[in-house]
């Protein structure tokens, strides 16, 4: 009986899925974005989320913990130097899954993990989502006499031009 056994085994032994682990995440954090099946890609959230978590405070201590999960010097230097830098302000949800299709030779759900902050597309239109008004129903006073003004301005050169 699986009682209790939460984490999915990926099919194999736990050394093969840690280093298989550790390699994803230096991946994820070195390219910001990875393709993976999605059932690597879910392992992996849980895997890397609370590493950036620890990684937002700079210390020896925390250095050395993450270290021991990564393995990699480059991979650490990148997570507390640039990407703890991006995630200073976020209080969790560091990655994004976004599902691809299926493979073709097996039919295996694909899928793209990468890390939210870098993602420009995404950052870019949720800052002009936020920066629009609410619409309101009511008419504005403003607008209605703001209107004829703007004709009268551009008619004055123009009749300057006339007279000259």
């Amino acid at each position: 009986m699986r009682h209790g056994k939460k984490f999915n085994h990926l099919g194999r032994t736990a050394a093969h899925r840690s280093s298989m682990l550790s390699n994803m995440a230096c991946s994820l954090i070195e390219h910001k974005r990875i393709n993976t099946t999605l059932a690597k890609a879910r392992e992996l959230r849980k895997y890397v989320e609370p590493l950036i978590t620890k990684a937002k405070t700079d210390e020896t201590h925390s250095r050395r913990t993450v270290f021991s999960y990564l393995k990699q010097k480059e991979a650490v230097k990148e997570l507390f130097g640039t990407v703890a830098a991006k995630v200073a302000n976020r209080p969790g949800g560091y990655t994004r899954i976004i599902k691809l299709g299926n493979r073709l030779g097996d039919a295996a759900e694909m899928c793209m993990i990468e890390l939210v902050d870098f993602n420009e597309i995404y950052s870019a239109n949720t800052k002009v989502e936020a920066a629009k008004k609410p619409k309101t129903r009511r008419a504005s006073k403003k607008k209605a006499d703001a209107a004829p003004e703007a004709p009268q301005t551009e008619e004055a050169p123009a009749q300057e031009k006339a007279q000259e």
